[in-house]
């Protein structure tokens, strides 16, 4: 993996919100779901989660800025900054290093020392003994990588758009077959992704995550707009004119609302909290159009309306 800001496509000095941002839009455009025919989007969209775990922990990201933990979380070498140029031997970071005396007065030696502390790294027992207590050879070896940790699984689960709307719980069932009930964050939407700890593949370093991806289903009759959820309703003429109380459906239930006389069709009223839940915790509204509808059988409004014309112009506006 390359550097984690670079792999992301944000500048060191990006903020958490920058970051999070980053990670949902490829996440999005590299999941394998979408990318099944092409093996190099499913390697791209693994680098890119673990670039995101690494940047969206604080104390690992301060650890990687200062150094002290490489791309992959493990730690850097503890010698890496001992030494200079010239002859010498070759380290974990496989560059030749050369010494000086001055290098090695954390040992609590003298440059009279150095015979012996040379014998010891280049084949004497003395000093390679004195290092096995520190992890083996820390010069000459290659330092071991700690267990991986078992692959991530994906999953997609598909919410109803008023379980979406309501943040009601869902169950899913995991690969392994056992099933849970998630609670969804607020906010969601279609291609949020939630992250399950711990329940991916085994590894010999533990489990992997599972990363679940929100598809949220359309509805017949509500449309979302944001955080609010839109409507049309249909009312008669009657109603229009004379006004009254119609009952509204709501993704929380029926409600009663209050149609003004003389409202017009289009006219848009607004259920206030009746929408998606915003990532505050507050919510939407829904937003109702009236949409006024004539009876099927027009003989009786006819012979009201008969000698009667409306002289108004509600096209006067347009200019037409």
């Amino acid at each position: 993996m390359a550097d984690p800001y670079t792999t992301l496509g944000v500048t060191r000095s990006a903020n958490e919100k920058d970051i999070k941002s980053a990670y949902r839009k490829l996440a999005k455009e590299l999941h394998p779901d979408r990318n099944k025919d092409n093996p190099k989007a499913s390697e791209r969209f693994s680098d890119v989660t673990k670039a995101y775990d690494l940047l969206s922990d604080k104390d690992k990201r301060a650890q990687f800025d200062r150094g002290e933990i490489d791309m992959e979380g493990n730690p850097t070498n503890p010698f890496g900054g001992m030494g200079g140029g010239g002859g010498g031997f070759r380290g974990a970071g496989g560059g030749q290093r050369g010494f000086r005396a001055e290098d090695f007065q954390g040992f609590g030696t003298d440059q009279g020392d150095l015979g012996d502390i040379f014998e010891g790294l280049f084949g004497g027992g003395g000093a390679r003994g004195r290092a096995g207590g520190m992890g083996g050879d820390p010069f000459g070896g290659r330092r071991q990588r700690p267990p991986q940790k078992g692959a991530d699984i994906a999953y997609t689960l598909r919410v109803s758009f008023i379980d979406a709307a309501t943040l009601k719980d869902q169950r899913i069932t995991l690969a392994d077959g056992k099933t849970i009930d998630l609670k969804l964050p607020k906010g969601v939407e279609d291609g949020t992704q939630m992250r399950l700890k711990g329940k991916g593949q085994q590894g010999p370093g533990g489990a992997g995550d599972g990363l679940v991806t929100i598809k949220v289903d359309k509805h017949r009759v509500y449309q979302r707009d944001g955080s609010d959820v839109r409507f049309d309703l249909p009312i008669t003429l009657d109603e229009a004119v004379n006004g009254g109380k119609v009952r509204v459906p709501t993704v929380d239930g029926p409600v009663m609302m209050t149609i003004r006389p003389g409202t017009s069709g289009g006219a848009v009223l607004r259920l206030k909290g009746k929408g998606f839940t915003k990532k505050d915790g507050s919510r939407g509204d829904q937003l109702v159009t009236l949409e006024i509808q004539l009876p099927e059988d027009l003989g009786e409004l006819a012979k009201r309306l008969d000698g009667w014309k409306d002289e108004s112009d509600p096209r006067s506006k347009l200019q037409v």
